[in-house]
């Protein structure tokens, strides 16, 4: 008796493990407080990555994929989304990290050594190996905000917009420049007078005198026409940022099957390595856009550059000890973000030395 019980339960789990596993529609909500098509990241997000994991999921598993999509703070602001990701009112989140500029502090390392490399795959590259080298970066996001990384994404070279035209670093000196936040200190270190703000204030706020300049990539330069209010615009060159991420809250991933599970990190991954082409091309669209619409585009004279390089020399020492005093591995990263920037065979302007 109790071999025929073994048996009959036996057969019944192997019926079971045969079945076909119930399909499913899940409706995961993404977004961003950037809008589509000025910001590339989220364009990225929108164009590629909802409409690769929802192909993919119809046709490599039983299930279904819909997503409800709200960019342009629809759903969450530029610094709010880490915190909709992590309360689960968003599944999903593109956001700029250097609008965390404390919860991801250290996160934010490409901007504390300015003037690295201007190609945003090159860049890219760089940054990825960091992440791959210490976990920490990775981990977290799951220990303090519940969620994912799936991909990394960023900013293409970074130059200054301003009001007036300028030659020299000291023409900036109690100039008003907005920025993002982890990059004023590249300001400041010029005499500048940096201003916190955000992509969408900024036309109004260059229209009205609030400031007189932005430190911008030319894709959202010319994407929030800031050219218009403010049309001179200066090649410093100080290079591209991946800072910006796209994290999925984990419990949500938890919830899902593992073939779709399977399906997000990869669609996350081929994210991020698109990434690098999709911003060196909009640098050249923003470039191009910039001087199609009367803008007056200059590059900075080399010792110029080499002058305000220079004066950044102690930024990245100055922010890795700012980093290990939070408890994060601060010269760690930084270490190995230059090591992997001088290993693509960039040349920095600067000999940075973190201890």
């Amino acid at each position: 008796m109790t071999r025929n019980l073994t048996g009959g339960i036996a057969g019944v789990a192997l019926l079971a493990l045969a079945a076909p596993v119930a399909a499913e529609t899940f409706t995961l909500r993404i977004g961003s407080g950037h809008p589509s098509g000025p910001s590339v990241y989220v364009t990225d997000t929108e164009k590629f990555f909802v409409p690769e994991v929802t192909r993919r999921v119809a046709e490599e598993t039983e299930h279904e994929i819909v997503f409800v999509e709200g960019y342009g703070g629809s759903i969450a602001g530029v610094a709010e989304t880490l915190e909709a990701v992590q309360n689960g009112i968003l599944d999903i989140g593109a956001y700029c990290m250097c609008f965390e500029p404390a919860k991801l502090f250290l996160h934010n390392f490409p901007y504390y050594a300015p003037f690295g490399p201007e190609d945003s795959s090159q860049a890219m590259t760089a940054v990825r190996a960091v992440y791959d080298q210490v976990p920490w970066l990775n981990e977290q996001f799951k220990s303090e905000y519940g969620q994912e990384l799936l991909g990394l994404h960023g900013w293409d070279n970074y130059h200054v917009g301003t009001t007036e035209p300028w030659e020299k670093v000291s023409d900036l000196k109690g100039v008003k420049i907005a920025g993002a936040g982890p990059n004023l200190p590249w300001l400041e270190f010029a005499g500048a007078i940096p201003v916190q703000s955000t992509l969408p204030d900024g036309y109004l706020s260059l229209q009205t005198g609030v400031y007189n300049g932005w430190l911008m990539f030319p894709s959202a330069y010319l994407g929030y026409k800031f050219y218009e209010p403010s049309p001179n615009y200066t090649l410093v060159g100080f290079g591209a940022m991946p800072v910006n991420a796209l994290t999925m809250n984990t419990r949500t991933m938890e919830s899902l099957p593992e073939d779709v599970q399977k399906i997000l990190r990869e669609v996350g991954r081929a994210y991020e390595d698109r990434s690098g082409e999709s911003l060196n091309a909009a640098q050249k669209r923003g470039l191009d856009g910039l001087a199609a619409n009367g803008a007056t585009i200059r590059t900075l004279a080399p010792e110029v550059r080499a002058e305000w390089a220079n004066s950044l020399i102690g930024f990245p020492q100055l922010q890795a000890t700012d980093a290990n005093g939070r408890g994060f591995p601060g010269t760690e990263v930084m270490n190995a973000y230059i090591a992997a920037v001088t290993a693509s065979g960039y040349s920095w302007p600067i000999a940075y030395d973190v201890k």
